[in-house]
């Protein structure tokens, strides 16, 4: 807990120890970007802690459909080991032979919801072959985090995700880097008047001065924007701190750090 709030993490990375080097580099190149931390489950519980972060929602993408098992229940067994602090969310595949049985496992497993990330996985969000995820998170009541924007790619701005939200009305999608990483403008333009639709902000405030990020916060609204740092993208004091420049009241900050995730989540 940090200046009062209780805070959970809703987006962070982690992978099996035996690809987590390898794992990590991949990402680092795919965005030219270093990360600060090694990925490790260790290390972000030790460090999100030490900076007053209570929660972590842990998530992995799967590149092809067979690493979807292998995935979630990777996930469910860290979160088990570290109940009091991990929270999951399952990967899915759109080229899955077994989507239906995938989301069950997912759901027999505890996750809490999905991760998707177009950029990666190589599909367009608005792809025939995705539409039946969003049917059955949607019957599910599975929420799905997803990577939104590249400005390098077209597979997940704001123009691939608007009409998925306008169809599927009841599911809930959180759109990480504000919904759209370096599309932010185009983003929030578009897609501030979704109800289905929350933000998180991660990787997001390297790009953007603190000013115009709460200023597509406030757009968005603070009801609709949770707290994510892309563990193991940035150091979380800094992520922190860029909050709290921003001088939110103390009841927005606990929406944001806290009580936002826990209500699209279904946590306590």
């Amino acid at each position: 807990m940090l200046n009062g709030y209780k805070i959970i993490n809703n987006h962070c990375h982690i992978y099996p120890e035996k690809i987590v080097t390898a794992a990590v580099g991949a990402t680092d190149r795919f965005y030219g970007i270093n990360s600060v931390y090694d990925g490790r489950i260790d290390t972000l519980i030790n460090e999100g802690t030490a900076a007053g972060i209570d929660k972590f929602m842990v998530c992995s993408v799967a590149t092809t459909p067979k690493q979807v098992r292998s995935i979630n229940s990777f996930i469910a067994k860290s979160v088990d080991e570290h109940k009091d602090v991990l929270v999951g969310l399952g990967a899915l595949h759109p080229d899955t032979e077994d989507l239906c049985g995938d989301i069950a496992q997912i759901k027999e497993l505890g996750l809490k919801g999905v991760k998707l990330h177009p950029d990666i996985q190589r599909f367009k969000i608005d792809d025939y072959r995705c539409l039946k995820i969003y049917e059955e998170c949607e019957k599910e009541g599975l929420p799905i985090l997803m990577h939104t924007g590249d400005n390098r790619y077209d597979f997940s701005n704001p123009n691939r995700l608007l009409p998925v939200l306008k169809i599927y009305t009841n599911l809930i999608v959180v759109g990480a880097h504000l919904g759209g990483y370096s599309v932010y403008d185009e983003a929030v333009e578009k897609l501030k008047d979704l109800p289905n639709f929350y933000v998180d902000c991660s990787s997001s405030f390297f790009m953007l001065d603190t000013q115009k990020a709460k200023n597509i916060m406030l757009q968005y609204g603070i009801d609709k924007v949770l707290f994510g740092t892309d563990y193991p993208l940035w150091d979380f004091n800094k992520e922190l701190q860029t909050l709290f420049e921003m001088n939110f009241s103390k009841s927005d900050y606990q929406k944001i750090f806290y009580d936002n995730t826990a209500k699209v989540f279904g946590l306590e």
